[in-house]
């Protein structure tokens, strides 16, 4: 009995002990993000933006994911408006589907899954850029000559999100309720004009306001993140890979924590 004794003391110090060391790793990874957050912000006011690279990554962010937030979000408004009226229709409420299609794309389903399509497209793909020049050594070739990494890499990237994350939002949030409205009105055969009408009246500013105010947060956590990963980058290729990989599932944690938090926080300021 001792001996078992001794085992599960040794096991359960052995686990706190862990328990620990991954705590204050998140400390610190929470430490360099917010430094990184910082040094970003003091770069935006104290220096010159590069417009050139500011386009290039506007292009990158914005045009070139415009296809697939397109396709994500109309299927998504599809489906949300059948399974609305799957149950709706039992107590003859169907007329009510285009406010709740209108309001989950703007408050909730738009900027969500906008910012996980960015994060996983583009926020990848900026650790995999970043991450590259890290393990090649052209980031210390840049400060041997005395350039910022942050000016230069990771200010572009950041308010190329800022300024294309509320516009992709805008685009999700109006793409998902055009899928809604085709359901309503070749299935449903709600009224064009009706289900208009039940839209406008079901929206106010502050939904679509909500909305946008959650894509500028999630937009500047993916840059944080996705840049942050790849300046630690080492270990080669390899390296790159776990670096990408890592981004990715930070940006989706963070975004799925934050969006809890400002629903929460909405709910009890505008509700």
């Amino acid at each position: 009995m001792k001996i078992r004794s001794g085992f599960r003391r040794k096991n359960l110090e052995i686990t706190f002990i862990l328990l620990g060391q991954r705590f204050i790793s998140a400390l610190f990874y929470l430490g360099g993000i917010s430094l990184l957050f910082l040094r970003t912000l003091a770069s935006i006011f104290r220096r010159f933006v590069r417009k050139r690279q500011l386009l290039d990554q506007l292009n990158k962010v914005g045009v070139d994911s415009i296809l697939i937030v397109f396709l994500v979000t109309i299927f998504t408004g599809i489906v949300l408006a059948l399974q609305s009226a799957y149950a709706f229709k039992k107590f003859d409420a169907a007329i009510f589907i285009p406010g709740m299609v209108a309001l989950s794309m703007t408050r909730e389903l738009g900027p969500v899954l906008t910012a996980l399509i960015i994060a996983g497209r583009v926020g990848a793909s900026m650790t995999a850029e970043i991450g590259t020049m890290k393990v090649t050594e052209q980031i210390d070739a840049l400060e041997s000559l005395a350039s910022d990494p942050v000016s230069f890499l990771v200010v572009p990237r950041f308010l190329a999100l800022l300024i294309a994350m509320p516009l992709l939002t805008i685009c999700g949030d109006f793409i998902g309720m055009l899928g809604g409205y085709m359901v309503g009105v070749w299935k449903l055969t709600i009224g064009s004009t009706m289900y208009i009408n039940k839209t406008f009246e079901a929206l106010v500013y502050k939904d679509v306001f909500t909305g946008l105010i959650k894509s500028v947060f999630f937009a500047m956590i993916i840059a944080i993140v996705s840049c942050y990963e790849g300046m630690r980058t080492s270990g080669g290729a390899e390296g790159v890979g776990k670096s990408t990989t890592a981004s990715v599932v930070v940006s989706f944690v963070l975004i799925l924590t934050f969006d809890c938090f400002f629903t929460v926080l909405f709910y009890f300021i505008f509700d």
